[in-house]
């Protein structure tokens, strides 16, 4: 590319920037909370944020994504945004991240932003925050599993890769290329999750030790209850265990694959997540 084509490109990628910072550039949401599909945050913006990660020589791969892929991105993308709590979570800085147009801003979040939120919330009733936080606790309980079996799935699909890589003559450089930088590409957001997840955590255990100071009630049990149960799923998380488990194991125990005839069929099976 020549000095001019990428000084137009440079600049083309700053109006855009420019143009979405002066819009909405959160994720658009629609029922149940799922990310409504949309050109400008499914297209535009990724297109704008790969561009910029070559750019700074960041791993970007050129694969379509698998199904797997799809689902862990869209179950991942529950613990990283809390619609229910605009002001919590910083849900331009997450949207600028997942597209790439930005560099892991998360690890700057600060964990007392759940708690504010929560203390200015207009309750009838000093209990009903205490209630809050146990049904939010329990919303991230109730999902961590299959969110636990979609990365175990996509951890999988990786392997095979591998294995196809390895098994396979002629594969262009390129190719070669395209693996690693999914490998990596699907351990950024795998990381991302365990720390959204640990973000999660000690948000909830600052809010509560906080209400337990300012409007102490019984309730607080049940809620302390409820962050021990995450916790178990947090340390999981944080060791990289997400395949262990009854009814986790969702491949062959070894892929053989003698020719491109031979590797129609790597033995993944389907998993119902919903």
């Amino acid at each position: 590319m020549s000095e001019r084509l990428r000084q137009f490109f440079g600049a083309a990628v700053i109006i855009g920037v420019a143009a979405l910072a002066a819009g909405c550039v959160s994720r658009p949401v629609g029922d149940f909370g799922r990310a409504d599909p949309s050109f400008s945050h499914d297209v535009m913006m990724p297109t704008i944020g790969n561009s910029l990660a070559k750019g700074h020589h960041e791993p970007v791969s050129n694969f379509n994504q698998t199904d797997q892929e799809k689902e862990m991105h869209n179950r991942v993308w529950r613990f990283l945004v809390a619609p229910h709590a605009k002001d919590w979570f910083y849900d331009v800085a997450v949207e600028l991240q997942r597209t790439r147009i930005t560099g892991e801003t998360d690890l700057r979040f600060s964990i007392d932003r759940y708690y504010t939120w929560l203390k200015r919330a207009d309750y009838g009733s000093s209990r009903t925050r205490y209630s809050t936080v146990g049904r939010h606790i329990q919303a991230d309980i109730d999902t961590i599993p299959t969110t636990f079996i979609s990365i175990c799935q996509v951890q999988e699909v990786d392997r095979q890769r591998g294995v196809a890589e390895d098994g396979l003559s002629g594969l262009e450089p390129d190719v070669r290329r395209d693996v690693a930088a999914r490998r990596a590409e699907n351990d950024m957001h795998i990381n991302w999750f365990v720390r959204a997840l640990d973000y999660r955590y000690q948000s909830y255990d600052y809010a509560l030790n906080h209400l337990l100071v300012e409007t102490p009630h019984e309730q607080s049990l049940a809620v302390d209850d409820a962050l021990a149960q995450m916790k178990v799923y947090l340390d999981r998380a944080t060791r990289g265990d997400f395949c262990s488990g009854q009814g986790l194991i969702i491949g062959s125990q070894q892929a053989v694959i003698p020719s491109r005839y031979g590797s129609r069929n790597y033995g993944v099976e389907h998993v119902d997540l919903k």
